[in-house]
C-alpha cells in the first residue's frame, strides 16, 4: 500500500506544472530554461510559442491573438505579450529614460564623438581570417614592442584574503563556481585592507554591482569592523532580482543607484556628501565600463576618488569612443581599424581552443585531441599569448590615462590563473601632490 502511494505520489509531481522548468533551449547559454513552465504548457511565458507557430488555421481565434507574445521592440533578447505592449515600453529596463535627477547626466562619461569614431562600427565587422598578412603581422609586431617596453613582467602577485569571508571559502556544500567567486572578492577585500582602505567615514562606490556580492560582503566587514560612518554605494544600470545585498542585517549601510555609469555625475550624488573619502571600485567590470568608470573618476572637476580598484575583464568590449587610453595608442600607431582587431585578438587569451562545449565534450569521450586547423595562422599557444599581451596593452594605457591625472596607478595579479583568467587587478591612488591639490580645492 505505501509502494502504492509512493508512486502516486511521484506521478503527481511529475505531472504538477509547477515542479517543471521551461522546455526552451536556450543557444547563447547551451541548456534549457531555467523558469518555471506556464500550467498545462511546456513553456514559461518569455518562450511560449506566438501562436502563428501553433495555430492551424490562416486566422487567429480571439483567444489566441489575445495571448499572443512578440518580440520586445526595445530589446529583442525578450517577448512580451501584445496586448501589453504600450504598457511595457513605459518600464522595459532597455528604454530610454529621461531623468531630472542631478547626478544623471545623458553621455556626460561617454567621450567625445568624432568622425573616426563612426567609422569604428564599420571596423568591428572586420573578421580575422580576411586580414592580408601584412597587417596582421604587423599589428601583432606593434603589440609585442607595446608590451616588451611597457609590461613584460613588471606585474606582480598581490593574492591575499580577507578574515571575513575565510568561513565562507571553507564551507563543504559550495560548489566550484560559487568558491572561485568568493575567492576573487576575498582576494579584493584583502587589498583594501593591505592598503588600509577599510576606514571609517568612506564610502565605497561599487561601478556594475550586479547583485551586489562584493558589497555584501565588504559591508559585512565594515560592519564586524564596527566602522559605522561608512557607507557602500552600489551603481547599476539594471534591477535585478535575488540581490545580495538585501540579505544584510543592517541595510542602511547600503545605498543602490540605478543609473548608466555613461550618464553618471559622481560629484552630484547625494550620498558622497555624507563622508570624507570616496574608493572606488569593482569586480570584472567588462570592457567599456571601466574606460567609462575612469571617466567618471577623472572627467569630473567637482569629483575626487582616494582609491581605485577595479578587477578588469572582457577587454573584447572595449570602444574607441570611451577608451581612456587612446593617445597612448595613437603614439605607436595603433587607430581605430588597428584598436577594433586588437579587440578581437584579445579574446585568443581566453577562448582556449576555440571548440564548444557540445564539440569538446564529444572529444574527450572519444579520447581525441583536437588538432591545429590550417586555416590558422599562429598556433593556438601563439595565439594565448598575443591574446594577453594585447590585454595588458590595453590596460597600459589605462595606466597611462590615470598617471597624466596625477594618480599612481599599477597592475596586480590577485588570484592564480585557475581561479580565473581574468585575474588581473587596477589599483591606482592620487599621488602626494594631486592629495595636496584636492585638499586645498574642498
Amino acid at each position: 500500500m505505501e509502494t502504492m502511494k509512493a508512486k502516486m505520489s511521484t506521478t503527481d509531481k511529475a505531472e504538477d506544472p509547477t515542479t517543471t522548468t521551461c522546455s526552451y533551449w536556450v543557444p547563447r547559454k547551451k541548456r534549457r530554461c531555467k523558469m518555471s513552465a506556464n500550467k498545462g504548457s511546456q513553456f514559461c511565458g518569455a518562450h511560449a510559442p506566438t501562436t502563428a507557430s501553433t495555430s492551424t488555421s490562416d486566422e487567429k481565434s480571439g483567444e489566441d491573438s489575445f495571448q499572443e507574445r512578440i518580440p520586445c521592440p526595445l530589446d529583442h533578447k525578450h517577448t512580451v505579450f501584445k496586448r501589453k505592449l504600450a504598457k511595457h515600453l513605459t518600464i522595459c529596463n532597455a528604454r530610454d529614460q529621461e531623468s531630472s535627477l542631478p547626478y544623471i547626466v545623458k553621455g556626460v562619461n561617454s567621450g567625445e564623438l568624432k568622425e573616426t569614431d563612426e567609422e569604428f562600427d564599420k571596423f568591428s565587422q572586420i573578421k580575422m581570417h580576411e586580414l592580408a598578412d601584412e597587417e596582421f603581422y604587423s599589428l601583432i609586431n606593434k603589440v609585442k614592442e607595446l608590451y616588451d617596453k611597457h609590461i613584460n613582467s613588471s606585474i606582480e602577485e598581490l593574492q591575499l584574503e580577507h578574515e571575513s569571508l575565510k568561513e565562507e571559502l571553507n564551507r563543504k556544500d559550495y560548489g566550484q563556481e560559487t568558491l572561485r567567486q568568493l575567492t576573487q572578492a576575498s582576494s579584493l577585500l584583502g587589498i583594501l585592507e593591505n592598503d588600509h582602505q577599510l576606514t571609517d567615514h568612506t564610502s565605497y562606490v561599487e561601478f556594475g554591482a550586479g547583485k551586489g556580492q562584493l558589497a555584501y560582503y565588504l559591508a559585512t566587514a565594515l560592519q564586524d569592523q564596527q566602522l559605522s560612518h561608512s557607507q557602500v554605494v552600489l551603481i547599476d544600470r539594471m534591477s535585478l532580482r535575488h540581490k545580495k545585498d538585501n540579505k544584510l542585517a543592517n541595510k542602511e549601510v547600503v545605498q543602490r543607484i540605478r543609473a548608466d555609469i555613461a550618464d553618471l555625475r559622481l560629484s552630484a550624488l547625494p550620498e558622497l556628501k555624507k563622508t570624507q573619502r570616496t574608493v572606488a571600485l569593482s569586480k570584472h567590470l567588462c570592457g567599456a565600463a571601466t574606460d567609462l568608470t575612469l571617466r567618471c573618476l577623472l572627467g569630473d572637476e567637482n569629483a575626487t576618488s582616494d582609491y581605485v580598484l577595479i578587477a578588469l575583464c572582457c577587454h573584447h568590449r572595449c570602444s574607441w569612443r570611451s577608451y581612456v587610453g587612446r593617445k597612448f595608442l595613437l603614439e605607436a600607431g595603433i587607430g581605430p581599424r588597428e584598436f577594433a582587431i586588437l579587440t578581437k585578438m584579445v579574446s585568443w587569451a581566453v577562448c582556449g581552443t576555440g571548440l564548444s562545449r557540445e564539440r569538446r565534450k564529444a572529444m574527450e569521450t572519444a579520447d581525441f585531441q583536437p588538432t591545429e586547423t590550417s586555416t590558422q595562422r599562429l598556433t593556438r599557444q601563439e595565439r594565448e599569448q598575443i591574446g594577453q599581451q594585447c590585454k595588458r596593452v590595453l590596460d597600459y594605457g589605462r595606466l597611462e590615462h590615470l598617471r597624466s591625472h596625477g594618480y599612481q596607478a599599477e597592475l596586480k595579479f590577485y588570484v592564480p590563473r585557475d581561479v580565473t583568467l581574468e585575474n588581473v587587478v587596477l589599483l591606482a591612488r592620487p599621488t602626494s601632490s594631486k592629495l595636496e591639490c584636492q585638499n586645498k580645492c574642498s
